[in-house]
């Protein structure tokens, strides 16, 4: 049985993938709390049904000195709410390099915090049309599976381009521990757990799990329940840790059936900031301004000018608030996809910091602009962008009120601001959702 208590405990690495852990566990029954900091007592006390808690981060785009300085306190305090797992949640395209994101790094944290004799890693998951086979991470483009060395997006990607579609060879590059694999023939042999048991008594310290389909998902649940209960409480991956063991403690009977979240309704309008340079979020800009939404470019160069800031954010706001008053959805956006002029020309210092300004300058606008209007209801665009943004809003917590794309459900925020105390956001990554998603989140799924 799934002990009582808080079973998850998981720390993001970006807002929008913390998003997506909560999502998986909350539609499979285990209530689940997302916090944009380490909790107060007074706001864990706000959760007592909480199976599951979360704290949204922003380490993907932080260098190991601010890993080194900040995830052991934030591990500690995950530790301290006794959960039967502790979970370092990566972005599913395993955005990550030595100086940026180090997964490496987190990963050696995070196994001395917690005493782990080995770490299990998972990363596929085939509700995000994510596939890793004998090592190698795949992902889906337009229907299309592409190897991540050779993926259109994150091959190119400004800051954490993916080289090397072998995890393991990638994340030699972050760690010195000893890693194995245990691919899919293993998964579907007879005994996958002496399979796993060998690789640990061959000195692996890090095991990457392969995921293909329904069927491996369901054995990597097995043994990574196996693992936690083995002594290995700390897990690394993608929300494919969280399909897993749901998907192994759905076989036992241990869930109830899965939640059907009411559709939120339709809303009048709706605000959208975006930080993203994907070419599908491109997509879904490009198909709501064809469907009546007005936008706004954001001139970002501006943004690293002195005094440019001030005078860029009252003239996005003003307009911003024009198209609103004429009764329409707005979106203010930073990039039309990785070509984008106004992206283009920055050194790799330059984008580390325009990507910092960027999530500030968004959460201050999308402030601004709620504060103004009566709109409650709102998206940002951007795995690095939304932690940033989304601290500038004054929440200190969401929880799931309706999912709408796999990994970018409509959350409920939680705030002492009364204003913001009930507001209704989405945390989207640039690679989530089809191409009508904002005309979803109007709907209200």
């Amino acid at each position: 049985m799934i002990p009582s208590g808080r079973v998850v405990a998981f720390y993001g690495d970006d807002f929008s993938g913390s998003a997506d852990v909560m999502e998986v566990l909350a539609t499979n029954g285990l209530e689940t709390v997302l916090f944009l900091d380490i909790p107060e007592r007074r706001q864990l006390e706000r959760f007592p049904n909480c199976r599951a808690v979360g704290i949204a981060g922003c380490s993907r785009s932080q260098n190991p000195a601010w890993m080194d300085a900040n995830l052991p306190q934030i591990f500690r305090a995950l530790q301290a709410l006794q959960p039967s797992l502790c979970h370092y949640k990566v972005c599913s395209t395993f955005d990550s390099s030595p100086r940026i994101g180090s997964i490496g790094r987190a990963l050696d944290i995070g196994q001395e915090v917690f005493g782990s004799a080995y770490v299990p890693l998972v990363v596929g998951a085939p509700a995000l049309r994510r596939y890793c086979v004998f090592g190698n991470l795949f992902a889906t483009v337009n229907g299309e599976r592409h190897r991540l060395d050779r993926h259109p997006t994150m091959s190119q990607h400004p800051v954490t381009p993916m080289a090397e579609s072998d995890l393991r060879l990638h994340l030699k590059t972050q760690t010195s521990k000893r890693i194995g694999l245990l691919d899919i023939l293993a998964l579907q042999s007879q005994e996958p757990l002496e399979c796993l048991q060998s690789l640990v008594s061959q000195g692996s310290e890090v095991i990457l799990f392969d995921i293909l389909d329904e069927a491996s998902l369901l054995q990597a649940g097995r043994l990574l329940w196996s693992s936690v209960s083995q002594g290995s409480p700390f897990l690394v991956g993608s929300s494919g840790v969280e399909y897993a063991l749901a998907s192994w403690w759905r076989s036992l009977g241990f869930l109830p059936p899965p939640v059907e979240f009411p559709s939120a309704g339709e809303t009048n309008r709706i605000i959208v900031v975006s930080g993203s340079g994907s070419p599908v979020t491109e997509s879904q800009i490009r198909w709501a301004m064809a469907h009546g939404f007005g936008s706004v470019a954001i001139d970002v160069l501006r943004l690293l000018e002195y005094e440019g800031t001030a005078a860029e954010s009252a003239r996005v706001l003003h307009l911003a608030l024009a198209e609103l008053e004429a009764g329409r959805s707005v979106i203010l956006h930073t990039a039309l996809g990785p070509s984008d002029a106004r992206l283009l020309g920055m050194d790799h210092r330059g984008k580390r910091e325009l990507q910092e300004t960027i999530g500030v300058f968004l959460g201050q606008l999308l402030k601004e602009t709620l504060l103004r209007s009566t709109v409650r209801r709102a998206v940002i665009c951007g795995g690095d962008t939304s932690a940033r943004a989304g601290s500038q809003l004054g929440i200190f917590a969401v929880t799931t009120l309706k999912p709408l794309a796999p990994g970018s459900p409509l959350c409920l925020a939680w705030s002492d601001n009364p204003r913001f105390d009930g507001l209704e956001i989405v945390f989207k990554g640039g690679q989530v959702g089809g191409e009508d998603f904002f005309g979803l989140v109007l709907r209200g799924g």
